[in-house]
Parts: C-alpha cells; sequence; structure tokens
C-alpha cells in the first residue's frame, strides 16, 4: 500500500495498492491532488520515488532522518487498528476486494479522525 500524507494535518491525500513498482509509485502521483503537487516531499530510499518524481521537490532519505516518521506511525496505526493488515493474523482475508472495502472505511474515519484533531489544535 502507498500513502501520500499531507505534513499539515496527517490526512491522506491519496492511496494507491500495489507492488513498489515505478509504474504503482506513477498511478499513486496521478492520485494525488493539483494544489499538493507543487509541494516539497520526502519519501524513503526506494528507488521507485527517483524515477517518477521531479528531483527539484523531492528527497530520499533514511528514517534516522525523521523526515518520514509520520508515515511510519500512520502505517503503525493502521496494523493496530486494523488486524487483516499485520502478519499472520486470525483476521487476515485472501479475499483483495475485502481488503480495500476495509482499507476505504479506515481511511475515511482515519482522515476524518485527524481533520477533528487539526481544528481543535488550530482553531481559526
Amino acid at each position: 500500500m502507498w500513502v501520500v500524507l499531507c505534513r499539515r494535518t496527517r490526512q491522506v491525500v491519496a492511496w494507491m495498492w500495489g507492488d513498489r513498482s515505478a509504474d504503482t509509485c506513477a498511478m499513486l502521483w496521478s492520485k494525488v491532488p493539483q494544489s499538493y503537487k507543487h509541494a516539497f516531499c520526502y519519501s524513503d530510499l526506494l528507488k521507485a520515488y527517483q524515477k517518477v518524481l521531479d528531483k527539484e521537490q523531492h528527497r530520499a532519505c533514511t528514517k534516522q532522518e525523521g523526515q518520514t516518521n509520520h508515515i511510519e506511525r500512520f502505517n503503525l496505526t493502521l496494523r493496530q487498528r486494523s488486524g487483516r493488515f499485520v502478519r499472520k493474523s486470525l483476521a487476515f482475508s485472501k479475499n483483495l476486494f475485502m481488503h480495500i472495502v476495509v482499507l476505504r472505511i479506515f481511511l475515511n474515519a482515519y482522515n476524518h479522525d485527524q481533520a477533528r484533531k487539526y481544528t481543535v489544535t488550530h482553531p481559526s
């Protein structure tokens, strides 16, 4: 699973289910809203990012640098809240359709929760 998060609100801006190839990365990038495509972004060292993203606005970095910690936190939250994303769990299903349905439900609830948290901590 590929995810693009807004660094300010921590909401999921775009996501894609697929392998770790440049083709999947390109499909994910096509789902990113135009208003986010001008922003600078950070990623791990996966080569697919370097093939797809503009070098002027992208920086690949290690986990130790801390630039991808919000993505790592999101991945942990996903695994904690949904057993089907933990390997060899009793909640594991082989049905890809059901994985995607549950993922969409989770992402909707997660974004709603993040919006509420952001509104509380950053009143207008």
